[in-house]
C-alpha cells in the first residue's frame, strides 16, 4: 500500500523532527538490486554503535549506503516504537568505565528477568499503528524491510506474545521472520505453527554449530519453516562450499547472510571479503544464473581496519556484490 504525506503524518510520523526527514529526502531512493539480486543488509547494534539504533534514524544510513532492503532487528523497530530502553541480551553494549558497582550473576539475573517482564507487557499493548507509520517511512525512502530479525525466541513465551511477533512482521511489510535455530524441535514445531496460522515464512539463522542436515527436522514440521542461511558459518562449520546446500535447498531458504569466512580446517577466521575461503562472488553468480529471489544480506564481521568506519566497509561489501553481478 502506497502512502500519502497525509496518511503517514496520521499513522504517527508527525513526531519525527522535519528536519530529519528533509535530510533523508535530500539523497535520492537508494537502489541495491542487480541484475536481479536484491542485496540487503543486517547491522548489529552491538558491534557498531556509531549507527543508530532506532529504525527511523537507522532508515537515514541506509539511504547514505545507496541499500534498499534490510532485515530488520526487533531492537530497532522496537525502540523506535518506544519500548523500554532496559538494556537487551545482545544488545547491552559495554559497561560505563565510571561505574562503581558491578552486579553480581543474581542481580544481572534479576535485572534480565525484570526486563523481560516489562518489554513483554509492552508488547502486549503497543499499538501496530506505529509499525505501519514506520512501514510507510521506509517505502517513502525506497526501503523495504524483508524480514523481522528476533534476538529471541523461548518456548515460555505466550502465545499472545508470537502472536504479537507475526503481526509486528507483518505491519513493517516484512515476508519473514528470521531467528536463531533452536535446540529443541518443539520450539521449531510451535513456531512452525504459528508461522502457517499468519501465513509468514520463519527462516533459522545458524553459526557454526550446523551441518548439512541441521534444518531437517524444522523443515518437515512446517512449509512455513525455512533457512536464513550464513554462507560464512556455513563454510566454516563444514569446511566446505554452501553453493551445493544452496542448489538443494533453495526452495526453503528466506535470506542469506553475507560473510567471508575461512574454513575451520584453516582457522576459521573472518575475513575482508576476497580473502576467506567463503565462495561469496560464486553464491552471488548462482543465485543470478538460477534467479533466486531470496535477498542476500551483506553482514559485516570482519574486524575494521584501522582509519577505516563500518559505513566505510560496508560499502566495500556493496561495492563487491555489485562487481559480481556485473
Amino acid at each position: 500500500m502506497i502512502f500519502n504525506r497525509r496518511e503517514v503524518v496520521k499513522l504517527g510520523l508527525a513526531a519525527i523532527p522535519l528536519a530529519r526527514l528533509s535530510s533523508i529526502a535530500a539523497f535520492a531512493q537508494p537502489s541495491s538490486k542487480f541484475k536481479g539480486v536484491q542485496i540487503g543488509i543486517i547491522i548489529s547494534p552491538y558491534n557498531y554503535p556509531e549507527i543508530p539504533v532506532p529504525a527511523d534514524q537507522f532508515l537515514h544510513t541506509l539511504v547514505q549506503l545507496g541499500i534498499s532492503a534490510v532485515e530488520i532487528q526487533d531492537v530497532r523497530v522496537e525502540t523506535y516504537a518506544g519500548a523500554p530502553s532496559a538494556p537487551r541480551e545482545g544488545y547491552s553494549g559495554s559497561p560505563s568505565e565510571k561505574a562503581v558497582h558491578v552486579p553480581s550473576a543474581e542481580e544481572r539475573a534479576e535485572a534480565q528477568r525484570k526486563a523481560a517482564a516489562e518489554l513483554t507487557q509492552w508488547r502486549l499493548s503497543v499499538s501496530l499503528d506505529k509499525y505501519k507509520a514506520l512501514r510507510a517511512l521506509y517505502h517513502d525512502a525506497g526501503v523495504s524491510m524483508y524480514a523481522f530479525r528476533l534476538a529471541n525466541m523461548t518456548q515460555e513465551m505466550t502465545d499472545a506474545e508470537f502472536d504479537y511477533f507475526f503481526n509486528a512482521a507483518k505491519a513493517i511489510g516484512a515476508n519473514q521472520i528470521t531467528v536463531e535455530l533452536p535446540e529443541n524441535p518443539n520450539l521449531t514445531k510451535r513456531v512452525g505453527g504459528f508461522a502457517a496460522k499468519h501465513k509468514v515464512m520463519v527462516g533459522y539463522h545458524n553459526h557454526t554449530q550446523v551441518n548439512a542436515h541441521s534444518w531437517d527436522i524444522a523443515l518437515s514440521q512446517s512449509e512455513y519453516n525455512g533457512i536464513n542461511l550464513d554462507v560464512g558459518h556455513y563454510a566454516t562449520a563444514t569446511s566446505q562450499s554452501p553453493v551445493p546446500f544452496i542448489r538443494e535447498h533453495h526452495g526453503r531458504i528466506t535470506c542469506l547472510h553475507l560473510k567471508d569466512r575461512k574454513f575451520r580446517a584453516n582457522g576459521g577466521g573472518n575475513m575482508p571479503w576476497g580473502q576467506g575461503d567463503t565462495p561469496v562472488r560464486e553464491i552471488l553468480q548462482l543465485m543470478k544464473t538460477e534467479g533466486y529471489k531470496f535477498p542476500a544480506g551483506i553482514e559485516l564481521e570482519y574486524r575494521i581496519p584501522e582509519g577505516s568506519s563500518a559505513a566505510a566497509e560496508i560499502t566495500r561489501c556493496l561495492q563487491f556484490c555489485k562487481d559480481a553481478l556485473a
